[in-house]
């Protein structure tokens, strides 16, 4: 068993790679990882730098983890920059960091992918080993897997990596038949508020087109793209994400990705950007070109929860923030991450504040579970 260290997913064989176990969440696919690189979306001009870690056998690819080099933290949604301001006030370099994650995805999932006749907590540890001797000689202050699996939590926490976490909202398909039946389980003031919602886009005479990866043409994506840069632009950056990647991804990923269309008059006026596994919807981006009562919620969680409750998808993640989610069914869900620190002072600073922090978190989660708008 090698261990080897790569700077684009290119260099493994594509069938090798997508047969790791977790590589169905479309976020590690090679066609993924791959279409960052193309399209320049990670490389030296974002400071994401590839630095793919993995172990090989006579066989080919055993395990590898989807790892980038950074010099700063953007991007990641999982904050760290008061560590690195500690480390600044102690004279300390903090960057170069090593980072477990896909890029500008906020999304739960595996980070140790194994083959499948490898899985086994000696393959885990031997991957975490070969990180951290990675980290090291590259000069590596931490390193840092984050939106990391229950399973990966286990094998980083027996490794003494330090544990962190956080909140997000997420939904949960209790086996619903149809959007009414779901509704059907809140209060009755709740629900009277979920269907006010809906019916102003009725009312505005706004629909709705599915558009998976199949029908995403130029034009299409095009206009989708426009209205998801709009969103970054008047937060005033660009978006991480570009052009050329979309159309990567609707080529080679098919219908992974989904938009849904807002159309007013034969015009799309707003888009929200999925993506989708073979149980799961990931919401990621959205843009519209006015501001319309209310079809933030509806192109954002209401459509996206008729998807789901459609296609028997079981979970609905969309993305970090926002308690407005909570009224519209979404609730409180521990997400983790996991952190080598290889200095031992700043390791057992770092592991105090976590200790506190995860207090805090807990008791926020357990306040806002309070407010779901379930019976």
């Amino acid at each position: 068993m090698q261990a080897v260290v790569r700077s684009t997913i290119d260099s493994f064989d594509r069938e090798q790679w997508n047969a790791l176990d977790g590589c169905g969440v479309p976020f590690l696919a090679h066609e993924f990882l791959g279409a960052l690189e193309r399209a320049r979306c990670v490389g030296p001009e974002s400071g994401w730098m590839p630095s793919y870690v993995a172990l090989v056998d006579e066989r080919g690819l055993a395990a590898a983890t989807p790892a980038f080099t950074k010099a700063h933290s953007y991007g990641e949604f999982v904050f760290d920059f008061a560590w690195a301001q500690a480390y600044a006030r102690a004279g300390r370099q903090y960057y170069p960091k090593l980072v477990l994650a896909t890029p500008f995805t906020p999304a739960t999932g595996p980070r140790l992918l194994l083959r499948q006749d490898a899985r086994s907590p000696a393959m885990r540890a031997r991957l975490i080993e070969a990180i951290a001797d990675r980290a090291r000689a590259a000069g590596c202050s931490s390193v840092h897997a984050l939106f990391i699996s229950d399973g990966d939590r286990a094998a980083f926490a027996d490794a003494g990596w330090l544990l962190r976490r956080d909140c997000q909202f997420h939904w949960r398909n209790r086996n619903y038949a149809s959007f009414d039946e779901y509704l059907a389980g809140f209060t009755a003031e709740k629900r009277k508020k979920a269907r006010r919602e809906r019916r102003r886009i009725v009312e505005l005479g706004i629909t709705f087109d599915t558009w998976l990866g199949g029908k995403l043409d130029d034009a299409r994506l095009d206009r989708v793209f426009a209205l998801h840069r709009d969103t970054f632009l008047r937060h005033g950056h660009e978006p991480y994400l570009t052009r050329e990647f979309f159309g990567v991804i609707a080529r080679e990923m098919g219908d992974a990705i989904m938009v849904k269309a807002a159309i007013l008059r034969g015009q799309t006026i707003a888009a929200a950007i999925f993506f989708r596994s073979h149980d799961a919807l990931y919401g990621r981006y959205w843009g519209a070109s006015a501001d319309y009562h209310s079809l933030h919620f509806e192109a954002c969680y209401h459509q996206g929860i008729e998807y789901c409750i459609a296609e028997g998808l079981q979970r609905f993640e969309p993305g970090t923030q926002g308690e407005h989610k909570v009224s519209r069914g979404f609730e409180p869900q521990l997400t983790w991450s996991a952190h080598y620190i290889a200095d031992a002072r700043f390791r057992a600073a770092i592991g105090d504040y976590l200790e506190r922090e995860a207090d805090a978190v807990d008791s926020y989660a357990a306040e806002v579970q309070r407010h779901v708008p379930y019976r």
